[in-house]
């Protein structure tokens, strides 16, 4: 018997065996809580996997930290990869962690991030934030080793990184980026249509089988330690 991780807790539902093909979303009770979805509903993002996991987050700063910070909050490592370590300094210091030093949180440059030592009791959440042309990482994906990577927007190297997640969360961009995105990922024409318009800490979040939108409810603590929620930095 494999150990559970615990984690959210959220309603069950039942699904015939037919039918669980289609749970292709890590929404569920294990991982963390990515904000409310257009039912009002807990959307829940599983970031810790035995295999190689890939995220791709097309959007802003403040939701990556946001994310950071609650994941660090489940029990996660957070590696940062980045080439401005000072806009992630007070992130570190509010949880205890310190520049490439190990701890909840460690902050990296770029190229230096080292082995993690991830395992199923101590999962690592590695955040790239390398502007808009990361190159590639030296420490990849692996069991229990999700890899984030933060693009402002739709850059050249977004095709091939899209290609390769597992994940990929979308917010707000332009019309043109929306329709580029809506090929890449094939969405719909009422997805592609609602990109441009998405409020300020609003994702479209895209599985290979499922699309759904989750907007960030900040708590008190994470709006007094990050501000309220934009797109821009």
């Amino acid at each position: 018997m494999t150990a559970r991780l615990r984690g959210p807790r959220t309603p069950r539902h039942l699904l015939p065996v037919d039918q669980l093909d289609a749970l292709a979303l890590p929404l569920g009770d294990d991982g963390v809580v990515a904000g409310v979805d257009a039912q009002g509903g807990t959307a829940v993002l599983g970031f810790h996997h035995p295999r190689p996991y890939d995220v791709v987050l097309i959007g802003g700063l403040w939701t990556a930290q946001v994310l950071a910070l609650r994941l660090a909050a489940t029990g996660a490592r957070i590696a940062v990869e980045t080439g401005r370590p000072q806009v992630w300094t007070t992130l570190l210091h509010a949880v205890g962690g310190e520049a490439g030093a190990g701890g909840a949180m460690s902050v990296h440059e770029v190229g230096r991030v080292p082995p993690q030592g991830a395992t199923v009791g101590s999962p690592v959440v590695v955040v790239r934030d390398c502007g808009m042309k990361p190159p590639r990482g030296r420490v990849s994906s692996g069991p229990w080793q999700s890899v984030l990577t933060l693009l402002p927007y739709l850059s050249p190297v977004a095709p091939r990184l899209l290609r390769g997640a597992a994940l990929a969360g979308v917010q707000r961009v332009s019309p043109q980026e929306a329709r580029h995105l809506g090929r890449l990922l094939a969405l719909s024409p009422q997805e592609v249509g609602a990109l441009p318009a998405l409020g300020d800490g609003v994702t479209l979040w895209c599985a290979p089988k499922d699309r759904q939108f989750a907007m960030i409810q900040p708590t008190d603590a994470e709006t007094g330690l990050l501000g309220v929620a934009r797109r821009l930095d």
